[in-house]
């Protein structure tokens, strides 16, 4: 029976192989091979129509087809490797021979056995067998595809991007509502997107403008014309997988295995292969170099960015997963994540939230709940270095500061942690939120200073199209320690107000008084520890936020800021061998700027991160790769904008940042052997923190005796990583000596 709502259709004979666009789209300069011929081709030797005695072998092996004659070649054609297949259409074959292709000791002769192909142009030297379908692909040179069910391409083919083709509604526009699950910072994605570009298309949504030019930039960057062929890259494997439809295949690919794979861009190179493996599906995506997908993971509408692994069931849905991130065994939803994200544990949730990288997400941790809430459209917000622990559970919408560290807890209100490298903790037995500042540094020191290091190590990316500022103490955190402190100073003095009881009280004096004294009492050794000090606005509840042992994170903030002015000035002072303390005040003593943006992982001034905006929406910017050069302009700047910073802290450090007379060389000699100290300081408690784990005696219980646990464990003066940071303290000194003797 056929009516109007069938949905198999009864077509002519010919229809396989033959009208892929419709007439509407066809005209005087534009036949349905007009794209096709663009995109393959082929230099040197032309093709050639197939000779009676190379029909009369096709045939007697098995083959057939709707028209010989559509069938081309090359002088180079071994007909007796295409056996029992079909073709329809305009099939291009390149050089066949009697030669065998091998991958990862897989054996394919060259040459087409039991598949149907449909319109296709394949390279030189392809092997391809058991493809029951094969539509509208380009196949380059060198390739294996086999035990494919269907590989085919629609002429609507998009391959992942968020662009219209002519003729189609607004609405089939695929689009990544990152950060909020409503949509509302919904982004377009596309090939080469970068976290920054997406940063600023979801975040700056008050600006009209720029999100109009923003639209605009990404539907100029892909022709709207239908007919684009799916590709497969030279020296690409596809191998006993499904359904690959609408896909582009980089170079040197490897895919085995796969489920389905619909409407993607696969990018691949010799230098940064992209694999993917079993029984994963991905539909509507962007996958970056060199990653590597494996074992039922399923992922749609997304993006992932160069050299990540999602891996063990995870889901990956409306995200965006920046580089060097690593995900498995978890879903995500909704997410905009910034470069070097690590959650690879089981049950582990993360949703509607704005993470800006080198994270971590414990197994159990539910990161945004809405049953808090009567709508889904909140958020989290967290820093650099974000990661809350074993089975945490945090509710939208939240804040946190670079390097938060929450304990194993059930948050039950929202939370505001402006404190960074502290250490969060739901005090369930006094009902109150403990907040313990400068934590990492002071207890946690072997984490803090391998973190820089194992980030900048795991980089493995060939083209670094997003610049990333691995160091913990960069502008961006030491702008929060600098906010941190002040905070401290504020709290403690009205807790000295409030007097030792804690008791609410009135205060005497404006708030730089207030300061002043809360000043003076952390700057003690222990005169701060005794008094109950309480933070402001930490938590959506009417329970105290205590801050404990404030004494203690005020001055450890304190040498933060001293480790990170030194050793950047001591950096900029190295490069010249002529550069004297009178030279680097002469270039860096200059308006620095407070204000930063983590713009995908690099940082910028706010300012110039502004005049980016507005350049994009005045036309000054008029393309994405103009974006991208601007990206690359603020990151050649950000060196001298970095060591201005570092030199503006010296001067708040040395008290000079409020008009006084600018620090001399006499200060700076003392602030070297301070930072030479404080260095000492970070070699110790990297031992210290790391000798911890060896000193626990229920470590102890799993081995016979010392000896089987050195054995197996080596010991803490045999760590690598220990003895890196001793070699490194080492220099740190003959360094300073060397800065100090200029003069």
């Amino acid at each position: 029976m056929m009516g109007s709502m069938n949905t198999v259709k009864i077509l002519d004979a010919d229809a396989i192989g033959r009208g892929f666009l419709p007439e509407e789209f066809l005209g005087p300069d534009r036949d349905e091979f007009t794209i096709r011929n663009q995109q393959f081709e082929r230099s040197g030797e032309p093709w050639r129509a197939l000779t009676a005695r190379e029909v009369e072998v096709l045939v007697k092996n098995g083959n057939t087809a709707d028209s010989w004659e559509d069938i081309r070649v090359t002088s180079r054609f071994d007909p007796r490797q295409v056996q029992n297949s079909q073709f329809y259409g305009l099939v291009r074959i390149g050089a066949v021979d009697n030669v065998v292709l091998e991958h990862h000791d897989l054996r394919l002769p060259v040459g087409i056995t039991n598949s149907k192909v449909v319109a296709c142009d394949i390279g030189d030297f392809v092997a391809i067998h058991n493809v029951r379908y094969l539509a509208h692909y380009i196949i380059g040179d060198h390739s294996i595809i086999t035990n494919v069910d269907e590989m085919n391409t629609t002429n609507h083919a998009k391959f992942g991007n968020g662009i219209v083709k002519e003729g189609e509604d607004e609405s089939v526009r695929v689009t990544l509502d990152v950060i909020n699950e409503t949509g509302s910072r919904a982004v377009f994605p596309f090939d080469g997107m970068l976290p920054a570009d997406a940063y600023i298309w979801a975040k700056y949504r008050d600006d009209t403008t720029l999100q109009t030019r923003l639209r605009e930039l990404t539907d100029r960057q892909f022709d709207s014309r239908r007919g684009y062929y799916g590709t497969v890259g030279t020296q690409s494997v596809i191998k006993n997988s499904r359904i690959v439809k609408d896909v582009k295949v980089g170079p040197h690919c490897y895919i085995k295995g796969a489920n389905k794979l619909k409407n993607l861009t696969i990018n691949s190179s010799a230098e940064e292969p992209t694999q993917i493996g079993e029984g994963v599906e991905l539909v509507n995506g962007i996958i970056g170099h060199g990653c590597r997908i494996f074992y039922g993971c399923k992922a749609v509408r997304f993006i992932m960015g160069s050299n990540c692994s999602l891996k063990y069931g995870a889901r990956l849905i409306h995200s965006f997963m920046g580089d060097n991130s690593t995900v498995s065994c978890c879903e995500l939803l909704n997410n905009l994540i910034f470069p070097s994200h690590e959650q690879h544990h089981n049950n582990s949730f993360l949703v509607a939230a704005l993470v800006l990288g080198q994270s971590n997400i414990a197994a159990g941790a539910t990161i945004g709940s809405n049953h808090n809430s009567r709508s889904n459209d909140n958020e989290i917000q967290a820093g650099r270095g974000f990661w809350p622990g074993l089975c945490t559970s945090l509710k939208h919408s939240s804040r946190f500061a670079s390097f938060v560290l929450l304990a194993k807890a059930d948050y039950p209100a929202e939370l505001d942690v402006p404190l960074p490298f502290s250490l969060v903790s739901n005090n369930v037995a006094h009902d109150r939120l403990d907040v313990m500042p400068a934590f990492w540094w002071l207890h946690n020191m072997y984490a803090l200073a391998r973190n820089s290091w194992k980030y900048a190590a795991r980089d493995k990316r060939v083209a670094r199209s997003q610049n990333i500022e691995f160091d913990s103490l960069a502008p961006d955190t030491v702008e929060e320690i600098i906010r941190a402190r002040e905070l401290l100073e504020l709290w403690t003095g009205k807790a000295l107000a409030d007097g030792a009881t804690g008791r609410r009280a009135a205060r005497a004096g404006g708030p730089e008084e207030v300061r002043e004294r809360g000043r003076a009492c952390l700057s003690q050794e222990a005169d701060a520890e005794d008094l109950v000090v309480r933070g402001d606005r930490f938590e959506k509840s009417r329970r105290d936020a205590v801050i404990l042992h404030p004494g203690q994170g005020y001055r450890a903030y304190g040498e933060m800021l001293v480790h990170y002015a030194c050793t950047n000035l001591l950096g900029y002072l190295e490069e010249d061998e002529g550069r004297t303390f009178a030279s680097m005040q002469s270039e860096l003593a200059r308006p620095s700027t407070s204000s930063w943006v983590n713009l995908g992982g690099q940082l910028a001034p706010e300012a110039d991160v502004d005049t980016l905006r507005a350049d994009i929406g005045a036309g000054r910017l008029d393309s994405w790769d103009a974006v991208h050069a601007r990206y690359e302009e603020l990151w050649a700047d950000y060196p001298l904008h970095k060591r201005r910073h570092a030199f503006a802290v010296f001067c708040l450090v040395t008290d000079n940042a409020k008009g006084a007379d600018a620090p001399g060389a006499a200060e700076w000699r003392v602030f070297l052997d301070r930072g030479a100290a404080v260095q000492d300081l970070v070699c110790e408690r990297v031992f210290q923190s790391r000798k911890k784990d060896y000193d626990n005696p229920f470590r102890m219980a799993t081995y016979r005796n010392e000896a089987e646990m050195n054995a197996a464990l080596g010991t803490v003066d045999e760590n690598s990583f220990v003895i890196r940071v001793r070699e490194e303290t080492e220099a740190y000194r003959e360094r300073v000596a060397r800065v100090k003797a200029r003069g």
